[in-house]
């Protein structure tokens, strides 16, 4: 919407960088987001969760980077679309199969063994296996290396692109 309006327009022409416009948006959503976690725990923790601390706050870490990465791609999405009415189907399009495919709702080993195959090829599948050994306290597994690389990777490629198209996008 800010697009449309010529609200993002007017920034850009700010002596600011494009990685500093970006990244104000990503952590105020990172932020969101972690409280939201955070809520979520807590109301786990009342319903019986039993996970250690640094389990939970390696937990929060990866909610961190992954919606630091979601938000710049997002953005950089929200960018390439030509009307806002088009970004909720784009992002659904992608998000379902992926959400589906990382092993959230059901570890990937419970269903058939080409659907398991299939999701390693899911960046989220890695994060997802993290968390799961996060929060039983096992830190130093193959799960927990993965998850970090692809998290922090990930992040990476995410910023990059959205820098780039945020310094790119209208030009």
């Amino acid at each position: 919407m800010e697009k449309s309006q010529g609200v993002v327009e007017r920034m850009r022409v700010t002596p600011v960088s494009r990685l500093a416009l970006l990244l104000g948006r990503v952590l105020r959503d990172a932020t969101v987001l972690l409280f939201q976690a955070v809520l979520l725990v807590l109301a786990a923790l009342v319903m019986g969760l039993r996970a250690p601390l640094p389990g939970v706050l390696i937990g929060f870490a990866f909610v961190a980077l992954l919606t630091l990465s979601l938000a710049s791609l997002s953005y950089a999405l929200g960018m390439r679309l030509s009307t806002p009415q088009a970004f909720g189907p784009a992002v659904n399009a992608l998000t379902m199969p992926s959400m589906l495919l990382s092993g959230l709702m059901n570890p990937m080993t419970l269903g058939p063994q080409w659907l398991d195959v299939l999701s390693h090829l899911m960046p989220f599948r890695y994060l997802v296996d993290a968390v799961r050994d996060a929060y039983v306290g096992s830190y130093a597994t193959a799960h927990m290396l993965y998850g970090v690389l692809v998290a922090a990777g990930f992040a990476v490629l995410a910023v990059t692109v959205g820098t780039r198209v945020f310094r790119t996008a209208g030009a």
